[in-house]
């Protein structure tokens, strides 16, 4: 049978649908990439999609954004824009590589995976799919987020072993976090939590005042090259 017309049979796409995927390579046959539109199948190989075919189905995508100063991370506050008004075909970084096809539904139901303030800048996710918010900001996350803050003035004699652990804010000790100065006015920050305005504060309580921060990194996902204001969506070969 017909590669195409077995996975109609199975449920799991129509014809049209499935040759496509075979195009663009999201369909696995006993684990290997099917290449070819007229390969031909038995009922006991293995069929599978992968993570683009099945965001392409589901309307559910993962975007990461480099959120510019000035937009907030939820809902539009103060005459301020929702980083989600980025998410615009004109905005989708040309290097994008995800193979996924551009859809208004995509620009619906996203919700931030930790936010970043309007005065910060770099990587934020949007997400449609719960499953990736919870993995990176549900209460059991040990989810790395990487950071590079500059200050301005004097940090206090063990300011800097403060803000590795010792600090509480709003009554409740601070997990262990990872600070080193980067040159003589940036830090860089790894944290494990995402309290608001996290880093602005543990700064304040050792003598330091953040004029700029911006995200680089959350678990093995990194901003790279991605110009600031423009998006891609989350490769199938990616995870955080």
């Amino acid at each position: 049978m017909r590669l195409a017309k077995r996975m109609a049979v199975l449920g799991l796409c129509s014809r049209r649908e499935a040759d496509s995927y075979i195009l663009q390579g999201w369909v696995r046959v006993n684990g290997k990439v099917a290449t070819l539109k007229g390969q031909k199948v038995t009922e006991k190989d293995e069929i599978s999609l992968n993570r683009s075919a099945q965001n392409q189905q589901s309307g559910k995508v993962t975007i990461l954004l480099n959120k510019p100063v000035g937009y907030v991370s939820a809902q539009p506050e103060k005459n301020y824009k929702a980083a989600a008004a980025l998410i615009t075909k004109q905005n989708q970084w040309i290097e994008d590589r995800s193979k996924i096809q551009f859809s208004r539904q995509h620009q619906y139901g996203l919700a931030p995976a930790g936010r970043l303030d309007i005065d910060s800048v770099g990587l934020l996710i949007l997400t449609q799919d719960g499953v990736v918010a919870k993995q990176l900001i549900g209460e059991s996350s040990t989810t790395d987020k990487e950071y590079l803050v500059r200050v301005t003035g004097k940090i206090i004699n063990n300011g800097l072993k403060l803000l590795n652990h010792g600090l509480s804010l709003d009554d409740q000790q601070l997990l262990p976090a990872t600070v080193t100065w980067q040159n003589e006015d940036q830090l860089r920050f790894i944290l494990r939590q995402g309290k608001k305005r996290q880093i602005r504060r543990m700064c304040e309580l050792v003598g330091l005042h953040v004029v700029g921060l911006k995200r680089i990194r959350i678990g093995k996902i990194h901003l790279g090259k991605l110009p600031p204001g423009q998006w891609r969506y989350l490769r199938d070969d990616e995870q955080f």
